[in-house]
């Protein structure tokens, strides 16, 4: 290697890029230390369901030799990432954490991989995940361990991408979020998670959990890395009808502008109902620092989700019997108990309740978009708890009395399709990160960043590590 760093693997995107791009350190060079990594911490973190080292290193060396040759795909050339594995790679197993995926090899890229690729991007490997990007785990497969405390929960279905985030073991990975799933991990584990608008991502070659739900995002060190990964997989795509044809802007250009003058909202008295005290608390630290950055904080009133939470269940327990109609009750005892408790109440569903709790989706929608109007920004818990000490016999049975209290501030903006930013924002007094939430208006995952950015240039807790992991 011909440039030595104790830690390397925690370099951001634009740190490694500038290295590679000034020939300090080569693309398999950076590959084979992440792999490396991979190989010694994974057994424990169990972050990865496959690690593509072959194809990672051949790439690797086909970016060393575009670079030579005078061909720069740009920030991303030559960057070690990894991404959920319900992400289709052609050639590569695509599991989805599911016994009924177990033989799945598709012969196509999701377009996601597709685009990372174009931009440079090396794919070392697929992340592990809940059975089907639901709630438990299958037995088949290992339940990620926080890298924080490796006995407390990773987050949810994206719990691969989180731990392997903050492990160092990528530079950024890509995950789902239909409830939550970007938001939890990057909360658990302490990193950056950008969930943009609905459609803005493509979910073509993605294993659907909610089509109407789902959302495809970075988890990433900082918010300039999740704004490049962003900048690199958004736009329309003709194999996705539901793409949005708005161009993506070039928020890397602008991400420095600042937010003053910037209208955040935020209600106090809701969070500190609803969140645990320590996350309440880094919550509000945030709205100071916020503030002192030249924002305006106005003390506004959430909408009450406890109509709206019920809805989104629905919907989402809907459309997941009906991504599994082929498989399910087909082959019901190759799925786990818990997606079988899920698919079971989803298949009960009626046209009725559906379509109702469609209804309702459109007033959520609306009544946060009026929201929108009064701020610019709104501020909140990414989730309303510290990381539980995780038990792999609840995450792997069939558990009826799901909180779903935890998505409270998560799952109404799948419903409404708003792009969110999850960021790292203090510690709990047992070492345990804290995460707050910043919702914007459709389409202006611009504000997001600037509004990230501007945070991590005041404060220093998206630069800490877990220190069980060196």
């Amino acid at each position: 290697m011909s440039i030595q760093f104790e830690h390397l693997h925690y370099l951001t995107i634009t740190q490694a890029s500038e290295l590679i791009h000034s020939g300090k350190i080569s693309a398999t060079e950076l590959t084979q230390h992440i792999l490396d990594r991979i190989s010694h911490l994974d057994p424990e973190i169990k972050s990865y369901a496959t690690v593509m080292r072959e194809e990672a290193l051949a790439a690797a060396h086909r970016a060393d030799q575009e670079l030579a040759s005078g061909k720069d795909r740009g920030p991303l050339h030559g960057i070690p990432v990894a991404v959920k594995d319900l992400c289709f790679t052609k050639n590569a197993p695509t599991k989805g954490g599911m016994a009924v995926f177990a033989d799945h090899v598709p012969d196509y890229d999701a377009t996601v991989v597709t685009r990372l690729a174009e931009a440079g991007a090396i794919l070392i490997g697929k992340l592990n995940l809940t059975e089907g990007a639901m709630i438990g785990y299958h037995h088949d497969f290992a339940i990620p361990a926080n890298p924080w405390a490796l006995d407390r929960w990773a987050g949810a279905s994206s719990s691969g991408s989180g731990a392997a985030t903050a492990a160092g073991l990528a530079y950024a990975t890509l995950g789902s979020d239909t409830g939550g799933s970007i938001r939890f991990p990057s909360a658990a584990c302490g990193v950056v998670g950008l969930k943009p608008t609905w459609g803005r991502v493509s979910r073509y070659g993605i294993i659907p959990l909610a089509e109407s739900l789902d959302h495809i995002g970075p988890l990433t060190r900082c918010t300039r890395d999740a704004a490049l990964i962003f900048e690199a997989i958004a736009g329309a795509d003709d194999h996705d009808p539901t793409s949005l044809l708005s161009p993506v802007p070039p928020i890397t250009e602008v991400i420095a502008n600042g937010i003053s003058g910037v209208r955040i909202g935020i209600d106090r008295e809701n969070i500190e109902k609803h969140a645990d005290p320590e996350v309440a608390a880094g919550v509000f630290a945030g709205a100071d620092v916020l503030a002192k950055l030249g924002a305006n904080i106005i003390t506004v009133d959430f909408p009450n989700t406890d109509t709206y939470i019920p809805a989104w269940s629905d919907v989402c327990l809907a459309e997941t019997a009906l991504a599994h109609e082929t498989t399910f009750p087909a082959r019901r005892e190759d799925y786990g108990l818990w997606m079988r408790n899920w698919l079971d109440k989803g298949q009960d569903i009626s046209g009725v309740d559906y379509a109702r709790a469609n209804n309702l989706r459109h007033v959520c929608r609306q009544e946060y978009r009026a929201l929108l109007q009064t701020v610019d920004l709104l501020l909140m818990p990414s989730i309303p708890i510290l990381p539980p000490v995780f038990k792999a016999e609840s995450l792997y049975g069939a558990v009826e009395g799901f909180d779903f209290g935890l998505t409270r501030y998560t799952a109404v903006f799948d419903f409404t399709g708003s792009p969110t930013l999850s960021l790292p924002c203090g510690l709990s007094r047992e070492g345990l990160p804290l995460s707050l939430q910043l919702v914007a208006r459709h389409e202006d995952e611009q504000l997001l960043c600037q509004a990230g950015h501007a945070y991590e240039q005041a404060t220093d807790w998206h630069t800490l590590h877990p220190p069980f992991i060196k």
